[in-house]
């Protein structure tokens, strides 16, 4: 065996509390080095004349990526506390892995070998709210989803849709116009709206806030925003708001006020300024968002700025029942901020919703002190390359879903923010070269992956466009120009996850191995039921019957067509099936 390819950390994703009395413990190994890997384990405290008391419990394999073997066990400690190491065998030898390094023997004289779980504390199980794990969010542009109230238009608004979207241009889209089309949501599934932001500001997309106290006038009024989300609420639909806490607007009044005053100005220390007088060219002599002169970064460490930041975030919890909060440009912002932004909010409603914009790996963000959860771009990354453009081949994706799913705790990944496209990135249509048929693919993924799924404005009737500013065009409302089988498809699958416990569940997410680069399949499994998704990217059918006879099965129904369908069955090409097994 490889030894140096062995690793176990007593923490983060390698050691965890799932709930207040189950531990979880994985092992990473070299790939297809090892046989069997047992977890040794016991209290610290229980020995009978000298010897330490030691337990044993058979580990699975839980998933393997690119270079490495994972696996796992789920252990319930008699007295919430563990000591443990890991047998660990492959076809030639046999060794007991340890914090203190390898042994031929599991050492019984010492527990100081071990590695240890000191105590599972109930208040540092990472608690996020239970009603995500079953949301089916919607994200809404607000000046680009329906225009309900003229009278809100700012100057200069273009005709709905008579023009392509760009940096500076306005269709007067509000909240009226979304309050006049949640019936929409209602039938596709939707239960959940994430709004960018809604804040007074000067630009269409509104990330360069004014004043974070006032929503921006062209949306309309607090009042209008406060019987929005009520009516959401009527409808069993959360809402969640975009916090802009990394920079402010150029025309933030305290900004505003360095400009003016310079060295001078009590709002000096607000910002990160090298040096006085202030500059926008050829680059800004202050931090901003990227290099953007009109995004200054707040200095969320002084204690102005982080009370301001707090009562924003507050207020609009206290005074609109807001159920979440999706934090942009969450990782330049300082970790003690966000500390007590997660004590802050949730001391006023418990169950909102942390989400964080963060593109890479976020497990210092995900330890119960800060974010419930992050925009899973890994996930869309690989989704997006196999399943939209065919540049990886499904094993490839495989190790990649494996890879992030390995990289955070289970209770993580149940709620973590999947999505496939949005207002940063090209739509989905056109990430998929204007395929219908594959876009319907790619829902059946996102629909049967663990995770609380995001559906962009306008995906769901096959809206097009690239990347920013063209993927923030006004949606379609006109029925001929929508994709009604588009629609039903999504429909039918978000009415699937619902229905289903298992496909949403991040238990258990076993790929299976296929002949066809362009084929894969996974299987979703718990106590209660067994589901196989397969999706065929290939050019020709791809049979079954054998996938079906290594799982035992005895009958199959096709869940998304709602029959009972033979074992020698096929995916045909560019197609999906939802097949419940029985075994």
């Amino acid at each position: 065996m490889l030894k140096e390819a062995i690793y176990h950390r007593p923490s983060t994703n390698y050691s965890y509390a799932y709930n207040h009395e189950t531990l979880h413990i994985r092992l990473r190994t070299k790939k297809d080095d090892l046989t069997s890997v047992t977890l040794l384990f016991g209290d610290p405290y229980q020995w009978i004349e000298g010897v330490w008391q030691l337990q044993s419990l058979a580990m699975k394999k839980s998933g393997s990526d690119a270079q490495f073997d994972y696996y796992m066990a789920e252990v319930v400690p008699s007295f919430r506390r563990m000591r443990y190491g890991f047998k660990v065998t492959s076809e030639t030898e046999t060794a007991v892995y340890t914090e203190k390094g390898f042994f031929t023997e599991a050492p019984t004289d010492d527990t100081g070998y071990y590695f240890c779980f000191p105590y599972l504390h109930k208040e540092e199980v990472f608690a996020a709210p239970s009603w995500v794990k079953d949301t089916v969010w919607y994200q809404i542009f607000p000046e680009r989803f329906a225009n309900g109230n003229p009278n809100n238009n700012p100057v200069g608004t273009l005709p709905w849709g008579s023009e392509a979207p760009q940096p500076t241009n306005f269709f007067g889209g509000d909240f009226e116009g979304v309050i006049a089309h949640l019936d929409h949501l209602v039938e596709l599934g939707i239960t959940g709206i994430y709004f960018t932001p809604i804040f007074k500001a000067a630009s269409n997309h509104k990330y360069d806030s004014i004043d974070y106290f006032e929503i921006d006038p062209q949306f309309g009024s607090k009042e209008t925003f406060r019987a929005l989300v009520a009516a959401c609420h009527e409808k069993g639909i959360k809402v969640m708001l975009d916090a802009v806490f990394n920079h402010s607007g150029y025309y933030f009044a305290p900004f505003q006020d360095v400009l003016q005053n310079g060295a001078a100005s009590r709002y000096k220390e607000w910002f990160h300024v090298r040096e006085f007088p202030l500059i926008t060219e050829p680059q800004p002599n202050y931090d901003t968002f990227a290099f953007e002169p009109t995004m200054p970064k707040l200095n969320t460490s002084h204690p102005e700025v982080k009370d301001y930041l707090l009562k924003v975030a507050a207020y609009w919890i206290e005074e609109f029942d807001i159920d979440g909060w999706r934090l942009d440009v969450a990782n330049e912002v300082d970790h003690a901020f966000w500390r007590e932004f997660r004590q802050t909010v949730k001391r006023i409603k418990k169950d909102v919703y942390i989400l964080g914009e963060i593109w890479h790996d976020s497990m210092p963000w995900l330890l119960g002190d800060q974010f419930d959860a992050v925009m899973n771009y890994p996930f869309t990354a690989a989704t997006l390359d196999f399943g939209a453009q065919q540049k990886i081949s499904a094993a490839h994706y495989a190790a990649q879903i494996n890879h992030v799913l390995h990289s955070y705790p289970q209770n993580v990944n149940e709620v973590a923010f999947n999505l496939l496209d949005s207002h940063d990135t090209p739509r989905l249509l056109t990430v998929a070269q204007g395929d219908a048929q594959k876009v319907k693919q790619l829902f059946a993924i996102l629909l049967t992956s663990p995770g609380t799924p995001c559906i962009y404005y306008g995906d769901e009737i096959g809206m097009a466009g690239g990347g920013d500013p063209a993927c923030r065009a006004c949606m379609i409302w006109d029925q001929d120009q929508q994709d009604h089988d588009l629609f039903q498809v999504l429909k039918r699958l978000i009415a699937l996850r619902k229905k289903h416990h298992v496909l949403k569940s991040a238990s258990s997410h076993r790929f299976l191995p296929t002949a066809n680069d362009s084929v894969l399949l996974y299987v979703k499994e718990d106590e209660n039921e067994k589901i196989l998704i397969a999706i065929n990217q290939s050019e020709t059918s791809y049979e079954l019957s054998a996938h079906l006879q290594d799982e035992n099965t005895v009958t199959v129904s096709d869940l998304y067509h709602n029959e009972e369908v033979a074992l020698t069955l096929a995916v045909a090409p560019g197609s999906f099936r939802i097949l419940q097994l029985q075994s």
